[in-house]
């Protein structure tokens, strides 16, 4: 397995940006989705981008992401109890499978027309990865403990 691990590594990767991107990217519809006219064209047209985007994209490369991850983890040996970097990265890795989580249950909720957030709401929301995302490549990187 060792002799794989950097395309292993290149696949997680990869998978991340693509998950990150959609991460980035639904909030921000969201943004326009609850100020668009319930029922209207413009909501119905978000109501499909939002889907797509998570079904085609954000879900299959969270999927990847986690597998390969943990694929790495095994494979670089980094699993003993030396490695408190990688615990906390770990950590931070669930906070954003649970943010997913969270744009799932919104999706679903627009999808029904239930506005029950405003569109500042989201505003707020979508800085959530960005701030997962610099604490997990800072840890994963420096690897400061």
């Amino acid at each position: 397995m060792e002799q794989y691990y950097l395309w292993f590594k290149a696949g997680h990767l990869i998978a991340v940006i693509a998950w990150m991107a959609g991460l980035f990217y639904l909030p921000r519809l969201f943004v326009y989705h609850a100020d668009a006219a319930v029922g209207g064209e413009t909501s119905e047209l978000f109501k499909i981008m939002e889907r797509r985007l998570l079904r085609a994209i954000m879900r299959p490369a969270a999927v990847v992401a986690l597998l390969l991850g943990a694929i790495c983890v095994v494979a670089g040996g980094w699993s003993g109890p030396a490695n408190d970097w990688l615990w906390i990265k770990l950590l931070l890795v669930v906070a954003l499978v649970g943010f997913h989580g969270l744009l799932e249950n919104h999706t679903v909720q627009l999808a029904r027309d239930l506005r029950l957030k405003p569109s500042r709401y989201f505003r707020v929301i979508n800085e959530i990865p960005t701030v997962l995302l610099f604490g997990i490549v800072v840890l994963a990187v420096v690897k400061p403990f």
